[in-house]
């Protein structure tokens, strides 16, 4: 495992799991595989409704608590409630997260960044950052808070790398983290002939290539899966490098095109929705 080093020492690990659209059943048993396959970062959120079965996966691991990187996000419609940290943790069954994000640029994101802050200071949470803000959102952040955002977790993948973004976290001391790492399962870019390609040389899938270009890019990843043999495959990427010339070609696929964008209409509705967090499995 390669990791990352954030802004207040912390080390991340590069590659993780991600449990977006996962029911409980199929969070716990993926989370569970990825771990034993060698995986020590897990990401799920409040809005997945998944955070138990997650915390089921860890215990049912054996591993030790401080082995596992945990990450989750705070949802818009917790932003203002006092509890909202230790209701997480309740569910996660942890006495700490690794990573807490604010989860979209909703609702009364500046209360819920002081909720991280605070928990924060108080041991519950070794790191805080963003999700899903653009850079003006995060210069706003910037300007206002006492800890500073670690990392931001936001689209990027070959169709679109961020470039500039990621030159302004780069000087901000910030990580960014890709969701959507293989472009949402898009058909177009896990066949694009380059990585064919490169997956002949070097004995690898088109997804392991695309996953490697980030970790060589300096992009955290965490793909998700349900399928065992791609759980396994994902983490298969530490032994073998791309070259500089190869990372260029890869670079200029950029089309500067996203799978999911932002509209004020959808920020509206993730302020007012309200995930079942208490329901869940």
């Amino acid at each position: 495992m390669e990791y990352a080093a954030l802004n207040n020492g912390l080390k991340m690990p590069m590659a993780g799991i991600g449990t977006f659209l996962l029911t409980p059943d199929e969070a716990e048993a993926s989370v569970l595989c990825a771990l034993e396959c060698g995986c020590r970062l897990i990401d799920t959120a409040n809005a997945y409704v998944n955070e138990k079965a997650v915390g089921r996966a860890m215990r049912r691991s054996g591993l030790p608590r401080q082995d596992i990187f945990l990450e989750t996000k705070l949802w818009p419609t917790f932003y203002e409630q006092a509890d909202a940290v230790d209701r997480t943790l309740a569910r996660l069954g942890s006495d700490y997260i690794d990573l807490l994000l604010i989860h979209q640029p909703a609702g009364n994101y500046v209360a819920g960044y002081r909720q991280m802050e605070k928990a924060y200071r108080e041991g519950k949470v070794k790191a805080i950052g963003l999700s899903n803000f653009h850079e003006a959102q995060i210069r706003e952040i910037l300007g206002l808070c006492e800890v500073k955002p670690a990392v931001l977790q936001t689209e990027v993948h070959p169709y679109f790398q961020e470039r500039a973004l990621k030159a302004f976290l780069n000087a901000e001391g910030m990580v960014i983290q890709a969701w959507y790492p293989l472009g949402h399962g898009d058909r177009a870019l896990l066949e694009e002939p380059l990585f064919a390609e490169l997956g002949r040389k070097y004995g690898k899938t088109g997804a392991q290539i695309i996953l490697r270009w980030h970790i060589q890019a300096g992009n955290v990843v965490i793909p998700g899966s349900k399928d065992p043999a791609h759980i396994r495959d994902n983490f298969d990427l530490f032994d073998f490098a791309l070259t500089d010339a190869e990372m260029e070609r890869i670079a200029a696929m950029d089309k500067h095109v996203r799978y999911h964008t932002s509209t004020p209409e959808r920020l509206r509705r993730y302020a007012e929705m309200v995930p079942d967090v208490e329901g869940q499995k």
